[in-house]
């Protein structure tokens, strides 16, 4: 197996990988993304973010510190230790109109970011980039989080990972079903 590249990850998770499998817990997954682009997520998490001139190479920058944190580290603070970059991804790429020239799909994926921020503001946004038609999916998603989001102000499901002490409010919350992203 070669060297990781851009263009390598979008062609695994936009045509290699199934998208029924985007959102599930998965070990041989998980394995698999650490082996193929664990040394290429490394390498971007020590970069300043700054966007490609090519949107799609934006988008794999992107998913590699959003998406990829989230299988290769499962359950511990490393998961989340990149959003902030993938935010600010995200934020750049579409102040430069990133995202005009992306399929639907790949517009999800560049906006993920906002719906993983806890961050309120953020969650407006994201309300707002999950709008468009075609996305009433990710929009519902979106609305699930931004209430969490207003609800606790952050997302509890994380507590345990990052270190952080539940409410007893957030406690009940987590034994509700689909408390968790």
């Amino acid at each position: 197996m070669g060297k990781p590249s851009l263009e390598s990850v979008i062609q695994y998770w936009f045509d290699e990988m199934k998208p029924k499998y985007w959102f599930v817990c998965n070990a041989h997954i998980d394995a698999n993304i650490t082996a193929r682009f664990g040394t290429l997520y490394e390498k971007l998490a020590a970069m300043k973010p700054a966007v490609s001139t090519a949107p799609v190479d934006t988008l794999a920058r992107i998913i590699v510190l959003d998406q990829f944190p989230r299988n290769m580290f499962r359950n511990t603070h490393r998961a989340f230790a990149t959003d902030a970059l993938a935010l600010a991804l995200s934020k750049a790429g579409l102040e430069a109109g990133q995202d005009k020239g992306l399929t639907l799909t790949q517009k999800a994926f560049f906006y993920m970011p906002f719906m993983h921020s806890e961050n309120a503001d953020d969650q407006e946004r994201s309300l707002m980039l999950f709008s468009i038609p075609g996305l009433e999916d990710n929009y519902r998603f979106a609305i699930a989080h931004k209430a969490v989001i207003d609800r606790f102000g952050r997302y509890p499901h994380r507590n345990a990972a990052l270190g952080r002490a539940s409410t007893a409010k957030e406690e009940q919350f987590l034994q509700e079903p689909d408390s968790a992203f």
